[in-house]
């Protein structure tokens, strides 16, 4: 005879309706502010970059948190930790990609 299995599924992991209705309004909200910020040319070019890249920052974090249900519990900590050297990971390497582009050009160029 097989036996039951003694651990349970508590789904803590997973959200609730209104978590998820409050992460998809924010997620719209910003997507709006956004398109808005960028249609109504009311800032200069760079403000409108700096905020969209504040936007697109705060958006991450909101589907992160929000739709991925990452947070600091003891249930998620490996994910998290996962998703930070992911992050550290690839801001090295656009970083690096973008400094020897930087200095490519740099050298390159006729003075």
């Amino acid at each position: 005879m097989t036996q039951a299995p003694t651990t349970t599924m508590t789904g803590d992991s997973h959200g609730s309706y209104p978590s998820y209705l409050i992460g998809f309004v924010l997620a719209v909200i910003l997507t709006v502010a956004s398109f808005a910020a960028v249609m109504t040319h009311a800032l200069s070019p760079g403000m409108t970059m700096a905020a969209l890249t504040v936007l697109a920052v705060v958006q991450i974090v909101v589907h992160l948190v929000f739709f991925l249900h990452m947070n600091t519990s003891t249930e998620q900590s490996w994910n998290l930790m996962c998703f930070i050297v992911a992050a550290a990971s690839v801001i090295v390497i656009i970083g690096g990609t973008i400094f020897i582009m930087h200095d490519t050009a740099i050298n390159m160029m006729s003075r």
